[in-house]
C-alpha cells in the first residue's frame, strides 16, 4: 500500500497468524492444519522451551500489494454444520485481516480435513491411564 507518506507492506506470516487466531475464534473449529501438520505441531508443543501453538499452522496466504487470499485446512467438532461454520470463518477472517492489515482480502478458501470425535479423547485417557498401571 502506498500513500503520500510512503509505502506499509505486510508480511506473509503477519496475515497467516492472524487467519489463524481469527479461523481460531470461531466456536466449532477443534483445530487447525492437515494429519501430517497436526501431528508435528502436537511434538513441536511438547518441547521444552516451544513457543506453544502454531497459529498460523494450517493456513497458506497469497499476499499481494493491496489483496490478500487465505487458505485454511481445519478440524471441525462432531455435530457442528459445516455449512454455517465454514461461512462465519469466512467472515471473521476477512473482517480480521481486513482491518489489521488494510489489504482487501479476495477469498477465504476453507478445507475441512477431519471431524473431532468428544470420544477420541476418552480413548486417549483410558489408554494412558492403562500404560500407567503397566508402569
Amino acid at each position: 500500500m502506498v500513500n503520500k507518506n510512503g509505502k506499509i507492506s505486510v508480511a506473509d506470516n503477519v496475515v497467516q497468524k492472524i487467519a489463524g487466531m481469527a479461523t481460531r475464534e470461531v466456536p466449532g473449529v477443534h483445530g487447525m492444519g492437515s494429519g501430517a501438520s497436526r501431528t508435528f505441531g502436537a511434538i513441536r508443543e511438547r518441547i521444552p522451551g516451544s513457543s506453544g501453538p502454531n497459529v498460523s499452522q494450517g493456513v497458506s496466504v497469497e499476499v499481494g500489494e493491496t489483496q490478500a487470499a487465505v487458505d485454511l485446512d481445519i478440524v471441525i467438532e462432531y455435530g457442528v454444520s459445516i455449512a454455517d461454520l465454514g461461512q462465519a470463518i469466512q467472515r471473521n477472517v476477512k473482517q480480521a485481516v481486513e482491518r489489521m492489515t488494510g489489504l482487501e482480502v479476495v477469498e477465504v478458501n476453507v478445507s475441512v480435513d477431519d471431524v473431532y470425535l468428544p470420544q477420541e479423547d476418552n480413548n486417549n485417557d483410558k489408554n494412558n491411564e492403562d500404560e500407567k498401571r503397566v508402569s
